[in-house]
């Protein structure tokens, strides 16, 4: 794995959840919770915003926490992450991890 793939990899996960919270055919929605509370779909998608930036935010700075470069939580530390085959993760994740998240693509 590398340093770009690992961080695709959470930016896969953020999409996946997205998309199946508010997918109606999804084993995982919240749409029926959203619209049995009365929620209108103008709130529906402003929820999906929220949950959008939220996912973005957490899995950010989960990521920027295990090299090192934020804290999780109370406590910065830096870490060395490493493949299956001892190829080193850190040190790159920083800078992917803005341009996958914030980047124009994002």
């Amino acid at each position: 794995m590398t340093p770009e793939l690992f961080v695709q990899e959470f930016w896969e996960l953020k999409e996946y959840i997205e998309k199946a919270y508010f997918s109606e055919s999804s084993d995982i929605s919240r749409v029926g919770r959203l619209q049995a509370a009365g929620f209108s779909p103008r709130q529906i998608e402003m929820t999906k915003s929220l949950v959008s930036e939220a996912l973005t935010d957490a899995l950010y700075t989960v990521l920027l926490g295990l090299e090192g470069s934020a804290a999780i939580s109370c406590h910065q530390e830096m870490y060395k992450l490493l493949d299956e085959s001892g190829r080193e993760l850190t040190g790159k994740i920083e800078s992917l991890a803005w341009e996958r998240f914030h980047g124009k693509d994002a």
